[in-house]
């Protein structure tokens, strides 16, 4: 059964599925880290137009951030997965094998980030959400000017699902 996390944030709730079957780590990591509350009141702290969001740090630095599994945690690269459009859920890293707790929604097709980053899921519900955090005005390091909070990430039940 697919998993779903959903991510309440200032902007509104963006709902990701997750592709347990094709990155089992990854998304054991994600939901893990969104049921301890991990990413709660953590920043999207950087935003590039037509290229992506980034998020999941809570140092809001964009060099922080572990995983369950300690500091880092091997790649889980899907030959049949692709950056092919807006919405795609994916590893933020700094090379091979060092994925910890960021990660990026794609705003845009980004084939060159395919084999190198971790595709995990894609956005299910709030894509209009995502697309306007896209039109944030950003300053130095493409940070938001204005602050753009996760204000809390939750693993979303079959119940819950269903009232949708």
């Amino acid at each position: 059964m697919a998993t779903d996390v959903a991510l309440d944030t200032t902007m509104g709730t963006i709902v990701l599925e997750l592709y347990n079957n094709h990155a089992p780590k990854t998304c054991t990591n994600f939901a893990t880290l969104a049921q301890r509350n991990y990413y709660n009141n953590t920043i999207i702290h950087r935003i590039i137009p037509n290229f992506m969001i980034q998020a999941g740090d809570p140092t809001g630095t964009g060099r922080g951030g572990t995983s369950i599994y300690g500091d880092k945690f091997a790649d889980e690269i899907h030959p049949g997965l692709k950056h092919a459009g807006a919405g795609i859920l994916s590893m933020a890293n700094s090379g091979p094998d060092t994925n910890g707790s960021q990660f990026f929604i794609t705003l845009a097709p980004t084939p060159w980030l395919d084999g190198k980053h971790t595709i995990f899921g894609r956005v299910k519900a709030g894509l209009r959400v995502v697309q306007r955090m896209g039109l944030v005005k950003t300053g130095d390091s493409d940070r938001p000017v204005e602050e753009v909070r996760i204000v809390r990430a939750r693993v979303v039940d079959a119940e819950e699902e269903e009232e949708g």
